[in-house]
This record gives structure tokens, sequence and C-alpha cells, in this order.
């Protein structure tokens, strides 16, 4: 190696961690990496940077400065790197690459995101109560959990929301947006995670399966709820009376004893219900309809629990 190179390297080395550098400003930026000197300060908000290069990039955050465009579609941004990972999205281009699973993303970071999946390296904690998550922006999400705190609200009815996302989803239900459809049935809804279960109506499919019994269920809450009769778990409880129930719809219906409410009205003779269920079995005496048929002799009946009584007759026979 040349002596002068040798020299050179020497010269521009950092003695913490061995890094060397061409130019003496590059090792002096990276040494404060080391000691956690940010001598750069935002007049603005009083955040600090380590580079002067950073601090004015940041600056257009206030000042509201894009100086990047893009030939295509003409949006701006405040880096040259934004811009860059930008006109990806038109070219198509995914350079970075899983070496395991050959999955391929637009950017380096979300590769490194992607890679965690596969080496089940989560290095951000809560220090509540431990959970470790992925990404900084899920841990940021879980705190709130324990905070409390739900900086989304609805500029309609007030409602707040942990995160954004939760907000956008809601504002469906003033708008009546339903931007997920069933190619089966048409049948429209708010958020994908419904469209994915309603699916499975169609589907038959049932992919959350009770260890004990073998039952199986289309969510992994109806799931979460069955295993409640073999625990016994009723955490739901009545603060009148204490009667505790394994749903909080059971509770709240069980409330209604209490309070004497009946919101559920038939339009036809006056009658009131504490449950829908019990309106729609009664709108039956006026309409004659009789959904419950017998398999064995046709006799039909308003309810279901009338059918199963009436089809012992029949097994009583045998």
């Amino acid at each position: 190696m040349n002596s002068n190179y040798e020299t050179l390297l020497k010269q521009f080395s950092c003695e913490v961690c061995g890094s060397f550098y061409k130019k003496k400003q590059h090792l002096v930026i990276h040494m404060q990496t080391h000691t956690a000197e940010k001598p750069y300060s935002c007049e603005v908000c009083g955040i600090s940077f380590t580079r002067k290069a950073d601090k004015l990039r940041h600056l257009r955050t206030h000042t509201g400065e894009k100086p990047y465009s893009c030939d295509v579609c003409g949006s701006s941004f405040t880096t040259k790197q934004s811009l860059v990972n930008h006109i990806c999205t038109h070219t198509g281009e995914k350079p970075y690459s899983c070496e395991v699973c050959a999955w391929s993303f637009t950017l380096k970071h979300s590769l490194v995101i992607h890679m965690r999946t596969h080496t089940g390296e989560k290095p951000y904690s809560c220090e509540v109560c431990g959970h470790s998550f992925i990404r900084k922006q899920y841990l940021l999400r879980h705190m709130r959990t324990h905070t409390g705190e739900k900086p989304y609200s609805c500029e309609i009815c007030g409602t707040s929301f942990t995160t954004k996302a939760d907000k956008l989803i809601h504002l469906r239900t003033h708008t009546g947006v339903k931007p997920y459809s069933c190619e089966v049935c048409s049948s429209s809804f708010t958020t994908k995670q419904s469209l994915v279960i309603h699916i499975r109506t169609h589907t038959g499919e049932k992919p959350y399966s009770c260890e004990v019994c073998a039952w199986s269920f289309t969510t992994k809450h109806s799931l979460v709820i069955h295993m409640r009769t073999h625990t016994g778990q009723k955490p739901y409880s009545c603060e009148v009376c204490g009667s505790s129930f394994t749903q909080k719809q059971h509770m709240l219906q069980h409330m209604q004893t209490h309070t004497g409410e009946r919101p559920h009205s038939c339009e036809i003779c006056g009658y009131s219900f504490i449950q829908k269920q019990h309106l729609l079995q009664h709108l039956r005496t006026h309409t004659g309809e009789q959904p419950y048929s017998c398999e064995v002799c046709c006799c039909s009946f308003r309810r279901k629990d009338n059918m199963l009584r009436h089809r012992r007759k029949h097994t009583k026979k045998e």
C-alpha cells in the first residue's frame, strides 16, 4: 500500500471505532456520533442536530420549502432522497430484495424492517409492560394504551382515537363510504378486515379452532368468547347486582333490566323490547313469517328454539 495513503488513513481515522475518512471534516462530523454533540440548533423549535445539513433539511418542515420536484407528476419533496424514493412509484423499481423470501422493496429501510419478520428481532420495547415491536411506530401506538392518549379526534362527533387509521375508518360511519366490496354478493364494508371475515361466509372457512373441543370460528374474537365457556371467565360485571357475563353486549342488555329501558319498539303495535332479536321474533307475529322448518314433517316455526323442541318429538318416536 502507498505510504502516503497509509499516512492519510492514520490522519483521518476514528480512534474510537476505527472508521476512516478521506476528509478531516467528515471525521469531525463522525466523532459527534460518539460524543453525542449536536452543535446545530433549530431557531424555530430548538431541536438540535449533529450536522449543519441535517438542520437545513429540518428547517424546511417549518418553511414548507420543497425544492425537489418529480418530473412525472409534479409532487415536491424536502430532500433529494425522498424524491428518489418517490420516482420508484412511477418506475415500479424495487431495488431492495429479501434474500430469504425474495420480497422486494422500494426503500432500504422497508427491507430492514421486513427482515425482522424472519429474524424475530423486536428492537423497540415498552418500558411499562415489556412488550416488544419491530417498528418504533408500533411502540409509540402501543404506549397510548398505557397513557390513554387519543390524539386523533373526529371533527363531526368529537370521538377520539389512538391512531389516525382508526379515525379514518370511523369517519366512514358518517360519510357512508364502504370501499371494500364482496365479489360474490356485492356487499360492501368500511374496512378490509370486515370484508375478509365476510368472505368466509361464502367459503365456509373457519380458521380459528378451539383446542379443547375443536369447534371452529370465522373470527379470532369469536374464539376468545367461546373459550370463556371452558374457563368460566366472565369479565363483564353488572355494577348494580354483581351479575357477570362472558360478553360485554350481554352485560349491556342485562343493565336494561335495571333501567327499564326498552329501546327496540314495534312500529305496528308499539310493543317495546330490550333486545333487537326479541323485536324481530315479535314482528313475525304480524308478518306470519315462520323461517324455521322441521326437516322431518315440514312444520314451520317463528323461533328456532320452538323448532328444536318440536324435533325432539320425532327423536322420541324413533
